[in-house]
């Protein structure tokens, strides 16, 4: 059984990516801003998953650490929470782009902060940074999506880097720079598109490179990608 802590996890691929997780025997805490919807996933994966109602962004680490101390370490921590901007780079505020950095990337930095202790008290982290294309360097970019792909860029390049401090710790780091996947963020950002990947099974592979994929790859960003849209 690992210890895994996973952000975003009320829809979509982090809710598929949890409950897969949970339903295999792990213990799973499931984060989100959501109560209610973590309420729901609580119901249906059962004792194994664990939820707390908490802003990635906030600076109060004591309501995550209350629950992760008595754990000892985190074997896994999946990096999914995103926030999608779609509007031109013109139209773009200053506040649309701290809403979309510190859900995106400054909220993942905090909690690579605050659980380094944790990650590093396993005998082998992983650390698995959820990307996209858009942040894909040389990949096809789209109007509108301009700040969502730059903080994707953040989040690779910070995959790398922290690899590299990170490699005589224990603790490996990887980012998948997702493609189109069927979820309610793709439908926002691309209206009518129908995704050749499900949110199921996204989260099916999602689910087992958190467990596998450092015994293979150490600081890469790895496109997973039937379709870009």
């Amino acid at each position: 059984m690992k210890n895994i802590i996973i952000t975003g996890a009320s829809r979509g691929i982090g809710r598929d990516t949890a409950l897969q997780l949970a339903k295999d025997g792990h213990r799973v805490l499931a984060l989100s801003r959501n109560e209610a919807a973590l309420k729901e996933l609580q119901q249906e994966a059962g004792d194994n998953l664990h939820y707390l109602a908490y802003d990635i962004t906030s600076p109060d680490a004591r309501p995550l650490l209350e629950i992760v101390e008595p754990w000892g370490n985190v074997d896994v921590l999946i990096n999914n929470a995103g926030y999608l901007l779609n509007k031109p780079f013109h139209e773009t505020t200053g506040t649309d782009w701290e809403n979309v950095m510190g859900v995106n990337f400054h909220g993942p930095v905090h909690l690579l902060q605050m659980l380094r202790p944790f990650l590093q008290a396993a005998e082998k982290a992983h650390v698995l940074n959820i990307g996209s294309m858009g942040g894909y360097q040389g990949s096809s970019k789209f109007p509108g999506l301009l700040a969502y792909s730059v903080s994707k860029a953040a989040i690779a390049t910070l995959t790398e880097c922290l690899a590299e401090e990170w490699k005589d710790s224990g603790v490996c780091v990887n980012c998948l720079a997702l493609g189109a996947v069927q979820t309610e963020m793709l439908a926002a950002a691309f209206p009518g598109m129908q995704a050749p990947v499900s949110s199921a099974q996204m989260g099916g592979f999602l689910s087992y490179f958190a467990l596998q994929g450092h015994h293979f790859f150490n600081g890469k960003v790895l496109p997973v990608s039937v379709s870009t849209p």
